[in-house]
């Protein structure tokens, strides 16, 4: 099975990762708490319009190693950048969907975007999750910490009502099987417990207002405006503000889990992006 070695850090770190197809590179970061399985409507799309496609778990997730410490964003996004050399890529497209986009945009902090063309954030959490004075829109600080201690105390009993959320299941039970949310369970239940938790504490307080205008190249935003797991308000609204060259796509009525409720819209939207 392919893996990468990851060999910055205290401790060398193996990144699983899939590669289809030819082409241009498409690189595919995977949300909070599941792993690249969650790509699985998208990668097969971008195969087929002629792209290569690379999906992978981040580290403490699917099969990836979990290493004990260093989960913060600058770790995580050493995993990427062992992607992009170790595989010698040009003009890839990094694509990040809600905690990815912390990768995503740290790449370009870290990095300086290197051999990177276009980027794209769906469903992200650029720019801050949590709620300050000057970021009213975003989660109260004490619904944040509510999480940390139910992952804490009984992860598995917090995450297997998760993702209901994550989709507005009372809305969209037509477009979300009950097995879809059982498969998520599986996978996020399975990953580490220990990174469960330190990378939600990144996503929950990173703050990368600031970071914004390091992204240099052409920037796909896509939200829905009834997310109710990452505000568009705080999120969205904000990235397409602070990121200068941005194409900004609301899908009207779609939830956080987009890639699943919405797949032919956030397909096409992406596919558009990726060939222009």
């Amino acid at each position: 099975m392919p893996f990468i070695t990851n060999k910055k850090g205290k401790e060398p770190v193996d990144i699983f990762y899939e590669d289809y197809g030819e082409g241009q590179p498409v690189i595919l970061i995977h949300g909070w708490p599941l792993s690249r399985k969650s790509w699985e409507q998208q990668v097969w799309k971008i195969v087929e319009e002629g792209f290569r496609c690379i999906s992978y778990d981040r580290r403490g997730f699917g099969i990836s190693s979990a290493p004990w410490g260093n989960y913060d964003y600058s770790a995580l996004t050493t995993d990427l950048k062992a992607i992009i050399d170790e595989l010698q890529l040009k003009d890839a497209i990094i694509v990040g969907f809600s905690m990815g986009g912390g990768e995503v945009v740290r790449y370009f902090t870290d990095y300086k975007g290197e051999n990177v063309a276009k980027a794209a954030l769906i469903s992200s959490i650029i720019p801050l999750v949590k709620k300050k004075d000057d970021n009213p829109d975003g989660v109260p600080e004490d619904a944040l910490n509510e999480i940390k201690n139910a992952l804490q105390k009984d992860r598995v009993g917090f995450l297997k009502n998760f993702h209901k959320g994550f989709y507005n299941y009372d809305d969209n039970k037509d477009k979300v099987s009950e097995a879809q949310l059982e498969y998520d369970f599986i996978i996020a239940s399975h990953a580490s417990p220990r990174a469960t938790i330190q990378t939600a504490l990144a996503w929950m307080h990173t703050d990368f207002r600031n970071e914004l205008k390091n992204v240099s190249v052409p920037t796909l935003i896509v939200h829905g405006d009834s997310d109710e797991t990452v505000p568009i308000a705080t999120s969205g609204e904000q990235a397409a503000k602070g990121i200068a060259n941005s194409t900004y796509e609301v899908i009207k009525g779609a939830p956080h889990g987009l890639n699943v409720t919405h797949t032919d819209k956030l397909n096409e939207i992406l596919i558009s992006f990726l060939k222009k």
